[in-house]
């Protein structure tokens, strides 16, 4: 589970283009455009423009360089031509990509055209649980500090936490060993340390936890069919906290 400095400093640079893969798409209209255009498009991105490899397409049998997931869908979902993103949608698009033998993992939940308080607040509050998680990384810290922080924050907005998808360790593998769980115990889990590297990407409903995983085998939603958001980063241990590797330009740390 630990990487070296040279090994966190490959991290940082596929983060670095990751992050550049979503700079691309807030500077596009997404309301209109099909989750398959907007598929295209980030491929043709990371492979022309960044020189680099989306590391989801042929992971696991998958076709598709992203996941996009609209309103109560929860995650996995999979790109579509009769899926034409409307104002008042929420979806998150989940992107990974792998340079010098190295992946880094992130998802951002957008609001397209005019969204409703409620839909926005739901969004907030996720984006404002994965901060809280990723402040409760530091070396000593446990892994069920991370979730702890994240399920508070989540619970006092009244809003309920998928526990069938977790965080994961990543590096030359796109899932490594330790799952990092967004709900738990403060102080209990594995023992945080230098030059660990893993995903938080914690997804929140307005309704219940529960999920269902529809017939094409990937898009999971709600159980009530109510909305759901995520965010994802990459971070890595430093040796006095965290270093965010997925860190977009647009973003201020904790915001």
């Amino acid at each position: 589970m630990i990487k070296t400095p040279a090994e966190i400093a490959l991290m940082a640079e596929a983060g670095r283009l990751l992050a550049s893969v979503f700079t691309h798409l807030n500077a596009m209209t997404l309301e209109g455009l099909s989750t398959l255009e907007i598929d295209r498009r980030v491929e043709a991105f990371i492979v022309d423009e960044l020189k680099a490899r989306p590391a989801s397409k042929g992971q696991y049998g998958y076709g598709f360089v992203l996941n996009s997931s609209i309103n109560q869908v929860v995650c996995h979902g999979v790109p579509s031509a009769d899926d034409i993103l409307k104002s008042g949608d929420i979806v998150n698009l989940d992107i990974t990509l792998e340079k010098d033998s190295f992946i880094a993992d992130s998802s951002k939940t957008y609001l397209i055209g005019s969204v409703g308080p409620q839909a926005r607040r739901l969004v907030r509050t996720t984006y404002e649980a994965l901060w809280k998680g990723i402040q409760a990384v530091r070396p000593g810290a446990k892994l069920g500090d991370i979730g702890f922080a994240i399920e508070k924050h989540a619970k006092q907005a009244g809003y309920s936490v998928v526990r069938d998808y977790c965080g994961h360790g990543i590096g030359r593998g796109m899932h490594e060993e330790p799952q990092v769980l967004h709900f738990g115990k403060a102080g209990t889990g594995v023992t945080l340390r230098e030059g660990m590297t893993f995903t938080i990407e914690p997804m929140l409903n307005q309704g219940v936890r529960t999920v269902l995983t529809e017939d094409d085998g990937w898009t999971v939603v709600t159980s009530d069919g109510k909305l759901s958001a995520q965010f994802e980063h990459t971070v890595a241990v430093t040796k006095d906290g965290v270093r965010v590797l997925t860190l977009r330009p647009d973003e201020k740390r904790g915001a």
